[in-house]
């Protein structure tokens, strides 16, 4: 299977203009596991924006706390 990089670019929501891994999905996933966080597409926009990927940040958002900080 060929990686479509700019399909992926139109479909990602992260912010963080300087990635290298925009459009890579595969290497994006990788390195946000690593870092025990999740990657942009897992949250909503107003979630996303703060840059807070962590895993205790999705399960707030996916419980309906959204882009409330507890």
């Amino acid at each position: 299977m060929e990686c479509n990089i700019d399909a992926n670019k139109a479909g990602c929501n992260c912010t963080y203009e300087p990635c290298p891994r925009k459009g890579k999905c595969c290497e994006c996933i990788s390195y946000h596991l690593k870092m025990d966080e999740l990657p942009a597409c897992a949250f909503p926009p107003e979630v996303e924006r703060t840059y807070d990927r962590s895993f205790t940040r999705f399960t707030e958002a996916v419980q309906g706390r959204g882009g409330k900080k507890t």
